[in-house]
């Protein structure tokens, strides 16, 4: 009765019924306080009452068939199975003969939309469900430049079908380790904290580790039009799980981005398909799972994949599982931080927590090599020296401490930068630094240390860098 209820109230349509819609919410509410249906729990219920929050169903759009583009039509001989179960977003598809392989894309038969696996929808025991025999294959090509898709490469910005012949699985094996470039090359961002202390390698895998609102996203968004502007590159973004906020962000500010987030998705899917997560809710799979996608971001002769994460760092932990995960695959790191935001300096992040791997002398040179330890060093002492400066201020510290705490927030200062993507949040122009002038000007504040005059600090600086000329 219910049930029947439900189609009544949904066949008129619209949100005019929405009396009707509310009355049926409240009998499946006291239904189910009364125990009416002993042999159904209410997690089973439940996509049924989540349907009352979607559109009405002529509001849907008849999509096309992106996923499985090559294979319009089953091929003779494709598998059919049938649904047998549907518990929350997860299907249970039996096949009695020609079981698919893993990754395969299947396609609901007799669907006029495209089938969308959140929710139970128009979802029956005994239904049929074709094998595609192909995995899930997105479009690819200039005609995506500017496009927004989701997962089964299906545009999401209402600007169309994309045009185009070429499509590539999701799913694909890396490359052979003949075919990958071993020179190392610096990767120029323009931000000075990032090129002069851990500079990123060309194809290399970059992590950016932080809380919520310390600033992941601003700091991708300058990386994106400095890549495009200095670089004449191309960036993708890759957001799974991402939230409306940003989706939304992406979509009306910058269409071209770059980040990849899979740990937590699969955070979330390891529950749905019942598998015993591991640690903090992760799936006993996520080494294996993260392995598999670095694996495929390298370099080769044609040219590079430079990837930047952004990793959620729950409680600043840096040793929970998708953090801890994702350290053994990176290149270079760059942790921001809370303490710094909220000093008023941005970009947030910590100089004394970054790693890089092309941080050597054979790499990027030794005057690069010997300004940066300089910084380190000179911030370093500082550091050591705030807990005597949180007891007795710097007042009680001997000359040459002093001298060292002055230097150090120079430097600490000198290491923030105005965004161009931040400009409309600061009133101050985005500046693009390049790696030469960054080195220059860390240079010449080292050369203050042990000096006389103005210009005895002058010629110092003049004479490290013919040094290193």
């Amino acid at each position: 009765r219910l049930v029947g209820s439900w189609e009544l109230a949904n066949a008129t349509g619209g949100s005019q019924n929405s009396k009707t819609k509310t009355g049926f919410v409240s009998r499946v509410a006291t239904a189910l306080a009364s125990g009416a249906f002993p042999e159904l729990s209410p997690s089973m219920l439940l996509p049924q009452a989540q349907l009352l929050l979607r559109a009405a169903p002529a509001t849907l759009q008849p999509a096309g068939d992106y996923a499985t583009q090559t294979s319009p039509l089953p091929k003779a001989g494709a598998a059919t199975g049938r649904i047998v179960a549907v518990i929350g977003a997860v299907v249970d598809v039996q096949f009695d003969e020609g079981l698919p392989p893993i990754l395969n894309a299947l396609k609901m038969q007799g669907r006029e939309t495209r089938l969308v696996l959140e929710v139970a929808q128009n979802l029956k025991e005994g239904q049929k469900v074709l094998d595609s025999g192909a995995p899930v294959k997105i479009p690819v090509g200039p005609e995506t430049l500017g496009r927004i898709m989701n997962v089964t490469g299906e545009p999401i910005d209402e600007g169309g079908p994309i045009k185009t012949k070429q499509f590539a699985a999701i799913y694909a094996e890396a490359l052979e380790f003949m075919e990958m470039n071993v020179e190392q090359e610096i990767l120029v961002t323009g931000i000075k904290v990032v090129d002069l202390l851990a500079p990123y390698a060309k194809g290399g895998k970059i992590g950016l580790f932080a809380g919520a609102g310390v600033g992941k996203a601003v700091l991708m968004l300058e990386l994106i039009n400095n890549i495009a502007k200095a670089h004449g590159g191309y960036s993708v973004v890759a957001g799974v799980g991402e939230r409306t906020s940003e989706g939304n962000d992406l979509y009306h500010e910058m269409i071209e981005s770059g980040v990849i987030n899979l740990k937590d998705a699969t955070s979330k899917v390891s529950v749905l398909l019942g598998r015993i997560p591991s640690a903090v809710g992760y799936q006993p799979t996520l080494a294996a799972d993260m392995g598999a996608m670095q694996e495929r971001i390298t370099t080769t002769g044609k040219g590079s994949i430079t990837s930047v994460q952004a990793i959620y760092v729950p409680a600043d932990d840096l040793t929970a599982p998708a953090p801890a995960t994702t350290f053994a695959h990176l290149d270079a790191t760059t942790a921001l931080s809370h303490a710094i935001a909220e000093l008023g300096i941005y970009l947030a992040v910590d100089p004394l927590d970054f790693s890089s791997r092309i941080m050597d002398p054979n790499i990027v040179g030794s005057e690069h090599c010997d300004v940066a330890r300089g910084v380190e060093k000179m911030l370093q002492d500082y550091k050591s020296l705030q807990d005597i400066i949180a007891i007795l201020s710097v007042n009680e510290l001997s000359e040459e401490d002093k001298l060292t705490v002055f230097r150090a927030r120079k430097i600490r200062h000198f290491l923030s930068q105005p965004f161009q993507v931040a400009e409309v949040f600061t009133d101050h122009m985005g500046k693009l630094v390049p790696l030469k002038e960054t080195i220059k000007g860390f240079q010449q504040i080292l050369a203050f240390y042990m000096v006389g005059p103005i210009e005895e600090a002058v010629a110092k600086a003049d004479k490290r860098a013919e040094e290193h000329s």
